[in-house]
């Protein structure tokens, strides 16, 4: 299992919540952290396959769950 910082923890606790949210959403409910280290939780969720990072135009991108393959979540599958 991954381990998580305090603010990808956060991150996580918000798409729970809304299953899907813009960037700077999620950076204006986590407060308590700057932009940069919301950002950087998101680029290492993102490029760990945790999160998904897609750009929705003009600059803004949504953050979201990725839509999972049917067996354990935690599971990744290899080419044959």
């Amino acid at each position: 299992m991954a381990q998580h910082t305090v603010v990808e923890n956060r991150v996580i606790g918000i798409l729970q919540k809304s299953r899907s949210c813009d960037l700077e959403e999620v950076t204006r409910q986590c407060k308590e952290f700057t932009w940069n280290q919301v950002f950087l939780a998101v680029d290492h969720l993102s490029r760990s396959g945790e999160i998904t990072l897609q750009p929705k135009g003009h600059g803004t991108y949504v953050v979201t769950f990725p839509q999972r393959q049917e067996g354990r979540s935690d599971q990744q599958s290899l080419p044959s």
